[in-house]
């Protein structure tokens, strides 16, 4: 009995995949023959037109092809051959811009060096001023006065101005009016320009 079930259950099986079988063969069946007809009905219109003329139309797409080809092999070695140019340009430009910022490094290191240069000066000279002028502070005022007669007014007058107001005064007391005259205007228009608040 139990082998009666088993036979009954392997045929029902059997014939259900032969069934699904059979309907996915008929259904490809179907769609080859659909496109099969599509097939057929382009074919039957390229058969109305003359091989020549197929020939012909084949032969300018050939041409018209290698030209597009050709014309894109030229505008590609254009492209390539201007790409190049364009970092040949870019590489240029790198390297002037890292001489320009090297040359930029040394001028303002050359600008420091001057400026320290100038500063050692400026306050050397003022140095000197200041010596000096502490030597005429220490002179005898007559003898001071003889050699302020001999100076240009206005190289006078900045000795003077930068003298303790004592000493400057007994200077000016042994000069004679005119030149203590024009000391005193000189020294008077020194900060005339000066802005006032």
């Amino acid at each position: 009995m139990r082998r009666a079930k088993s036979r009954r259950r392997g045929r029902s099986t059997k014939g259900a995949l032969v069934m699904i079988t059979g309907l996915l063969v008929s259904s490809a069946v179907l769609r080859a023959g659909n496109d099969a007809g599509q097939a057929w009905a382009r074919g039957s219109d390229a058969a109305d037109v003359p091989r020549a003329v197929v020939a012909t139309a084949e032969c300018k797409t050939d041409d018209d092809l290698h030209a597009m080809l050709k014309d894109f092999q030229e505008r590609e070695a254009r492209l390539e051959k201007r790409e190049q140019a364009m970092t040949d340009r870019q590489q240029a430009l790198s390297i002037a811009d890292q001489q320009i910022e090297i040359k930029l490094a040394r001028l303002e290191q050359a600008e420091k060096e001057l400026r320290r240069t100038m500063t050692l000066a400026d306050t050397a000279a003022d140095g000197d001023v200041e010596k000096l002028t502490k030597v005429y502070e220490n002179m005898k005022p007559k003898q001071a006065a003889a050699l302020f007669e001999e100076m240009a007014p206005d190289f006078a007058a900045g000795f003077l101005g930068r003298m303790r107001p004592e000493a400057a005064a007994a200077i000016m007391a042994g000069l004679s009016p005119q030149a203590a005259h024009t000391f005193s205007v000189v020294l008077a228009g020194r900060n005339a320009g000066a802005p006032r608040k």
